[in-house]
């Protein structure tokens, strides 16, 4: 392909050269008139203007050409596009060639002097087709134009340097299988960037190197057709197809391009389904339910889709009222299944014709059918150990009421269909039978009851037997038994309901109230008597009773109720009666009859309080008043003293307490912190066992100086604030002090400290302290003495 593109160029770069060297020749003479044009210069045409006046149009005064330069050239030297000459230039170097425009002075040069226009670089014609310049001639001295300017054009000549190119490549393509021969499949179109007006370098032929003899390709449109009849896409479904596009018309020395197409055959319905055996043999046990699946089979049909789709159907056999068929429409298979159950005692193997056929056919392939197949099932059916079967599907029985235990009920009768025929026992489940009314016999079936049974409690009793073969599996089966208690006359009619019958004061005689009886027994009553009574009379149909005003005058406050003594007797053997009372009630009534009030008075409690509701209310004001008394009691007893006060001697003022203290510890029934400082005791003292009710602040003359050492004042004081003081305890009469006062001479009066010490005190300083401290000061000044005395 290169070689012939390498022989374009040198030809066409050989003409070039040729045609370039006859232009410069006849640039040079008179011989080549046809290639440029002489034209009077504007500087002769002023000056004969100048002389006769005469006027001649002004023309170009410079001869230049279209030129041509070939594209992609190569050569050493730059390539000679053509030669600009003006008619004033007379060759003696005067007049320089100015060139201007596309590419000028970069890809066109031109000598100043010659007019010679060179191409300095490699055109490609398919970037840039022409190029538009512009020269001119000016003196080479003043640089004066002596010319105007004028354009002209350069065209790039194209060679074949560009193969053709299949721009969508690559392409897929499909067509049905069986078409006929001619059938399109797809258009291919390749690209050339060569000029299409210049030469046949843009002119392309298709032709098919691969995928013959199935497809062929038109040379000129590039369709691709099939080539070949009855393609079948079960046999090969996709074909790979190469088509070459070729330009210079498809001859020799041209360039070329391939494009790959990938062909796939559709299906269509052309095929049948097909089973792969003449016979199928299934088996299934008896003791399968219906809907079990059986077994499967599938007829293949090489179609794809709906064209592949296959439908199954039963034509005959003894076996189709005892299996039916359908499809897994994932797999395509027939699922034959059970429709009712299969004895092995009974029969043993059944048949089946089964059918396959289309479900979409195809009008133009309908004379190659006939497009389904059939096939025989053979199912085998497989002996199992069933359990055993009752003669019914569930029995009902009968029995009388207040019947004595041991009566029989009825009998219940099951067998083995297996070929053993195994012996079978019976029981009756307990959880069906919690009281254990019942009992069977284990051998035969027979139902007894174990005590009279009672209508009235329960009527129905609903229970199951078991049938279980000895031997075997052990296999059993069950049934279910509805007992029935036949009612006889053991109950004796009564009111249904024995709520009070409402009657207004002023009722009419002749008025009547229905009442509607209960009887337990279905026999009608035979008589109601109504005892000892003057204002009502009585009579039965049926279930009911209607009692009937016959007197007016009843007065609520005279007599609020009536009771009325009734007995009901019935027809049943044996005859039962009863007597019933029926309560009357007279009411205050309306004129038109709707009752207001049944009471007697109207501070009669309501019926509905009963005398036990009454009881236990008064119970409970009972045990409320006795809470409340012994409370009383318990807070008079708190606020009793309880101290007591052994005598009273204003000098020492013993107390006995009657519990024990908590030694130094126990900070809680005074402040010692209190009366260790007496600079913070600057108001009362809060008792601890009670919450005070009121407090007052102390007497602002009663409090003591600080600074104070006299004991006597201080004390007197503090004794005043308590005898004064509602909040101190009424029952502490002493008081503790800690405090001696500052600088007093004494120092500690603890007569615990002076046990313990060996030094010698002196105590007659308390005969100064006042009539208070005279005992003190006795006991201690006589101990003193009378140690001075031994």
């Amino acid at each position: 392909m290169w070689e012939g593109l390498r022989l374009q160029v040198l030809l066409l770069c050989l003409g070039a050269v040729l045609w370039s060297s006859a232009a410069v020749a006849g640039s040079r003479g008179p011989q080549d008139r046809g290639h440029r044009h002489h034209h009077p210069s504007v500087y002769r045409s002023r000056e004969r203007r100048k002389e006769g006046q005469v006027l001649h149009r002004s023309k170009r005064g410079w001869v230049w050409n279209q030129f041509f330069v070939i594209e992609e050239y190569t050569g050493p030297d730059p390539v000679l596009v053509g030669r600009l000459h003006s008619d004033v230039d007379t060759g003696d170097g005067n007049i320089k060639y100015i060139l201007s425009g596309e590419g000028a002075g970069t890809i066109f040069v031109i000598d100043d002097r010659t007019g010679n226009i060179h191409a300095t670089k490699t055109l490609d014609r398919e970037e840039q087709a022409e190029y538009t310049l512009t020269a001119q001639a000016v003196a080479r001295d003043t640089n004066k134009p002596l010319e105007p300017p004028s354009e002209f054009i350069v065209k790039v000549q194209d060679i074949n340097d560009n193969p053709p190119v299949f721009l969508h490549g690559p392409y897929y393509a499909s067509v049905a299988e069986m078409s006929n021969v001619g059938t399109s499949v797809i258009q291919v179109t390749a690209s050339d960037a060569d000029d299409p007006t210049y030469g046949n370098s843009a002119k392309l032929v298709y032709s098919i190197l691969q995928g013959q003899p199935y497809f062929s390709v038109e040379p000129h449109s590039g369709i691709i057709r099939t080539a070949l009849p009855n393609m079948d896409r079960e046999a090969k479904q996709e074909y790979d197809v190469v088509i070459q596009a070729k330009d210079m018309g498809g001859h020799m020395g041209g360039l070329s391009g391939t494009a790959q197409v990938k062909i796939t055959l559709t299906d269509v319905n052309d095929n049948p389904p097909k089973f792969s055996q003449g016979v199928y043999a299934m088996s299934v046990s008896e003791d399968k339910v219906p809907g079990e699946e059986v077994g499967r089979l599938k007829a293949k049909d090489t179609d794809q889709g709906e064209n592949g789709l296959v439908d199954y159907t039963v034509l005959e056999g003894d076996g189709m009222n005892y299996f039916e068929i359908s499809k897994d429409s994932e797999t395509q298979e027939a699922v034959i299944k059970l429709k009712k159950p299969v004895d092995f005692e009974t029969k043993r193997s059944y048949t089946l014709k089964v059918e396959a056929t289309n479900p979409y056919l195809d009008t133009r392939f309908i004379s190659w059918g006939p497009y389904k197949d059939t096939t025989i099932v053979k199912i085998s059916v497989e002996d199992a150990d069933e359990p055993p079967s009752f003669m019914a599907t569930s029995y009902t029985f009968e029995v009388e009421e207040n019947a004595p235990g041991g009566t029989l009920v009825g009998r219940v009768h099951a067998r083995d269909t297996d070929i053993a025929n195994n012996p079978i026992r019976y029981l009756i489940p307990r959880y069906t039978d919690l009281e254990e009314f019942f009992t069977i016999s284990p051998e035969d079936g027979t139902i007894k009851t174990t005590r009279s049974l009672d209508r009235e409690t329960q009527a129905w009793h609903n229970i199951s037997v078991s049938a279980t073969e000895i031997g075997g599996h052990h296999q059993d089966a069950k049934v279910r038994v509805n007992i029935k208690v036949k009612d006889v006359n053991d109950n004796a009619p009564e009111f249904a309901t024995q709520e009070e019958v409402l009657m207004c004061e002023n009722v009419t005689p002749g008025t009547m109230f229905i009442l509607t009886l209960s009887l337990l027994f279905s026999l009608y009553v035979v008589s109601v008597f109504l005892r000892r009574c003057s204002r009502f009379r009585l009579s039965a149909t049926d279930s009911t009773a209607n009692v009937m005003v016959i007197r007016r005058g009843f007065s609520r406050m005279t007599q609020g109720v009536y009771e009325l003594p009734i007995e009901i007797n019935d027809n049943g053997v044996p005859p039962m009666s009863s007597t019933n009372t029926l309560m009357i009630r007279v009411c205050s009534c309306d004129s038109k009859g709707t009752i207001l009030s049944c009471n007697v008075e109207p501070f009669v409690l309501p019926a509905g309080l009963s005398t036990g509701a009454l009881i236990a209310i008064l119970a409970c004001i009972v045990i409320l008043l006795a809470i409340v008394v012994l409370f009383v009691a318990l807070r008079r007893q708190k606020k009793e003293p309880l101290i007591v006060l052994e005598e009273e001697d204003i000098r020492e003022n013993i107390i006995t307490y009657d519990d024990e203290g908590g030694g130094e510890e126990d900070t809680e029934a005074f402040d010692i912190a209190t009366l260790q400082n007496p600079d913070g005791a600057n108001g009362f003292l809060p008792r601890k066992d009670i919450k005070p009710e009121l407090q007052y602040p102390l007497r602002p003359g009663l409090r003591p100086v600080a600074n104070s050492v006299d004991v006597d004042d201080f004390i007197k004081t503090r004794i005043s604030d308590a005898d004064n003081d509602p909040t101190a305890p009424p029952y502490d009469s002493i008081q503790v002090y800690g405090y001696e006062g500052r600088g007093s001479i004494a120092g500690s009066l603890s007569s615990l400290e002076s046990v313990t010490t060996d030094s010698d005190l002196d105590y007659d300083y308390l005969q100064s302290w006042g009539p208070r401290f005279k005992k003190l000061a006795d006991l201690y000044g006589t101990k003193d003495s009378a140690d001075d005395n031994s």
